[in-house]
């Protein structure tokens, strides 16, 4: 486990699973190899498999401690869920929370679990199944979610597609326990935690931010999967859905993170998922921490 510390806040990642994912040119629309064989040395091994010749995607939360919290940022893809249409997140039967255990979080103590947005490897954890129904993995926890995310994928009830059945097991059980906090805009979570709107990948995504005296941090999300997209803001992912937003959204990211010297707590990049940007001119640099 990878723990960070920011006074009297920790950082801990909890992995449920890490490994080979999606070929560059299915992930990135605009993809240039010229742009991994210049990174070569970052990315391999711990983030591109050159035998299977797919990047290396981490599926983990990020479990942050307070002097009075405990909150998940996103809850990773879950165990029992039905998605077809994403093999590697179907029908998992995963220790996620034995993990958790492990780094001294218990169901019962999670006070808040924050998604980013509402796509099936950020929230399945939101709910367990228990004796054939779906029910909130954190009985004590409010779960926030956008008001803009919980409004669309309200609308695509019943719809096929990658992010299937997602919003019936691992969303609407939560609400119905009136267990969910919708927000919309900007606002302050915890003590600690201030939200950003940055939408693009999804219509309604969040960044997080950290809120430190000296050095902070920053959940990003979706706005990147790979390292890669430091060196090339202007690359989407396939799965971003308004393609412009996104562009806009990882820029504000990139020069948050080097004008201030935040942290910045990725949902994909492997090795440690954590890292700094520097900035020279237009052009971003990462370094892994």
């Amino acid at each position: 486990m990878h723990v960070y510390r920011f006074g009297e806040t920790s950082v801990t990642r909890v992995t449920e699973q890490r490994g080979p994912g999606f070929a560059p040119d299915y992930l990135y629309p605009d993809w240039d190899p010229q742009v991994l064989q210049q990174h070569r040395a970052l990315m391999e091994p711990d983030c591109f498999d050159p035998l299977s010749q797919r990047f290396i995607a981490s599926i983990h939360t990020w479990v942050v401690k307070t002097v009075h919290h405990t909150i998940l940022i996103d809850s990773c893809a879950g165990n029992h869920k039905e998605r077809p249409g994403l093999p590697r997140f179907h029908q998992l039967e995963l220790p996620f929370l034995e993990r958790l255990a492990e780094a001294g979080v218990t169901p019962e103590s999670v006070d808040y679990v924050m998604c980013t947005h509402l796509h099936a490897d950020h929230c399945g954890w939101n709910t367990r199944r228990l004796d054939g129904r779906w029910v909130p993995t954190f009985p004590n926890a409010k779960y926030v979610f956008s008001r803009a995310e919980y409004d669309y994928w309200l609308g695509q009830i019943g719809q096929e597609g990658f992010n299937a059945n997602v919003f019936e097991d691992s969303v609407l059980p939560v609400i119905e326990k009136g267990q969910a906090l919708i927000v919309e805009g900007e606002g302050l979570i915890s003590e600690c935690l201030f939200i950003h709107p940055t939408p693009g990948h999804s219509v309604g995504h969040l960044a997080i931010e950290l809120l430190h005296r000296t050095q902070g941090g920053l959940f990003s999300g979706d706005i990147m999967h790979q390292p890669l997209q430091v060196f090339r803001p202007d690359w989407n992912s396939c799965f971003c859905s308004h393609p412009e937003q996104a562009r806009t959204s990882r820029r504000w990211l990139l020069e948050q993170a080097a004008e201030r010297g935040l942290t910045v707590f990725t949902s994909h990049f492997a090795n440690s998922s954590a890292g700094l940007v520097t900035r020279a001119g237009d052009h971003f640099d990462w370094r892994f921490i």
